[in-house]
């Protein structure tokens, strides 16, 4: 896995900050677990120390008292204490000293030594043992604590000392003092730590290379998407990201797939509507050009100039209606396009519209079917847009019906709504293409032998400006039969919110 040279693995990349993040984490917290652990061995010790040591001063305490003899001052104070049977008292402390590791010293009241049982010579020298320390001892019963006895050793150790009471726990005749090397708490400590530590590093380590490749794992789709998108902006639409799982990065990388179908598609219907519109300006203008040029140069005789300039003005009104369509698009994207109700009678819309196909249906023989039957409709709507509507749909009824074939129309309503129907005989629609086309830009004649004149905006307009009033439309078809397009429309303004394209929201 190269990590060098690579933008993925920058400083300022997902991966290095998820990866520099987790292992601080996993180190901090081992580093409080080793502090704990620490402070935990060492209490723990401690008090086992303290607890041992204390055993052993309460029992030599014990002891000596058995054996412990005192004379008194003249002022009826202790003035010395004897202790009978010393070889027996001093073979038991040399015992604790041998088989335990401890030092032993018993002093008297006065911190006098009264004997010492240690392999360190050095304490016999001390005339005065630790004289703060048997006075705290006689005044709380009892002491433990951490130190060197008033630089009686070179190091520290552990001491417990206990008083030794003469018959009777009313009189205190000394200070029995056990002692215990502190070092043997710091090594077991530094063991623990050691087995700790060398633990702690093959724990971080293998921690380290999961959260590595969880890291890699994590940022990989994001990656993808980087690229994925850099080669958006150079135009290429075909890159898709690897949808590798069900959570939240499996979300947004399918939704970043379907934002890239979308760009897909928009770029290709980008490229469709260049395509369309070159063509379709293109054809007009070549023939207006070519006319017109014909009659400025004498070509076309004057006898034929009139036919011809026929031709160009119906040129020129297809270029209108061209430019027209795109302009309704532009608005209704922006949002400009706005209604202007007026109640109107639609049946009287519906014939004036059919009259301006009236040579074209004589032409082609069709049979109007259904007119003379529809009684007057009132509705509430932008007559001038509703005209477009019916104007769209009976031009493509008129184009896509057959020789001798026929137009039916029909309006209807009730107590909500005003439907009209506009159904035409011919080839129809196939199934598989009635869902697309109210698409911008669809045309269902792709070879263009009918349909030569339109972009394939017109059924999305209608639709558009349709669902514009809070109405709906409807296409079917039986391929080969007929095709019927339904449209409904409410009588009163729904007060439905517009969208800023314009379309209902």
């Amino acid at each position: 896995m190269k990590l060098k040279n690579n933008r993925f693995y920058s400083r300022k990349s997902i991966f290095r900050k998820y990866m520099n993040v987790s292992v601080l984490i996993v180190f901090f917290s081992f580093l409080v677990l080793g502090i704990i652990l620490t402070l935990t061995i060492t209490n723990y010790w401690s008090n086992e120390k303290r607890q041992t040591l204390d055993r052993r001063a309460e029992h030599i305490a014990g002891f000596i008292r058995k054996h412990a003899n005192i004379s008194l001052s003249d002022g009826s104070g202790i003035d010395k204490v004897y202790i009978s049977h010393i070889d027996s008292v001093e073979e038991l402390l040399n015992l604790y000293v041998t088989d335990v590791g401890v030092d032993i010293i018993v002093t008297d009241i006065y911190s006098s030594p009264v004997l010492i049982a240690s392999d360190n010579e050095e304490i016999a020298k001390h005339p005065i043992i630790a004289a703060d320390l048997v006075k705290q001892t006689i005044e709380n019963t009892e002491y433990f604590g951490r130190g060197t006895m008033d630089d009686i050793y070179k190091t520290d150790r552990y001491i417990v000392a206990r008083p030794i009471y003469y018959n009777s726990q009313s009189v205190v005749i000394g200070v029995v003092f056990v002692t215990s090397s502190s070092s043997d708490v710091g090594d077991f400590t530094d063991m623990v730590m050691k087995i700790f530590i060398l633990s702690a590093i093959a724990t971080l380590s293998i921690s380290v290379l999961a959260i590595g490749l969880f890291s890699y794992n994590l940022a990989k789709p994001l990656k993808q998407m980087a690229q994925a998108a850099r080669q958006f902006g150079k135009g290429d639409f075909s890159v898709r990201v690897n949808v590798a799982s069900s959570d939240e990065l499996g979300e947004l990388a399918q939704a970043f797939n379907n934002m890239a179908e979308s760009l897909s598609a928009s770029e290709n219907v980008r490229k469709s509507f260049v395509a369309n519109v070159s063509h379709e300006l293109k054809t007009p203008m070549t023939t207006i050009a070519g006319f017109i040029d014909g009659i400025l140069d004498g070509t076309i005789p004057k006898e034929k100039q009139g036919y011809y300039l026929d031709i160009v003005s119906s040129e020129v009104k297809r270029l209108s209606r061209l430019v027209r369509s795109m302009l309704d698009l532009t608005r209704l994207d922006s949002g400009e396009l706005k209604l202007n109700y007026q109640t109107f009678d639609l049946l009287a819309t519906l014939v004036t519209v059919v009259i301006t196909f009236e040579q074209e249906i004589e032409r082609k023989n069709m049979e109007i079917r259904g007119l003379d039957l529809i009684t007057p409709k009132m509705v509430y709507c932008d007559k001038d847009l509703i005209h477009q509507v019916i104007y769209n749909l009976i031009e493509n009824a008129v184009k896509f019906t057959n020789e001798n074939g026929y137009i039916e129309l029909n309006i209807t309503e009730d107590a909500e709504q005003v439907c009209f129907t506009v159904k035409n005989s011919g080839m129809g629609i196939k199934q598989s293409e009635i869902p697309l086309v109210f698409d911008r830009f669809y045309k269902t004649d792709k070879s263009r032998s009918k349909d030569k004149k339109g972009l394939g905006l017109g059924l999305y307009l209608v639709r558009s400006i349709i669902r514009m009033h809070g109405g709906e439309i409807t296409a079917q078809s039986e391929y080969g039969q007929y095709c019927e397009f339904d449209v409904s429309l409410p009588k009163k303004q729904t007060g439905k919110k517009q969208d800023k394209k314009g379309l209902p929201g």
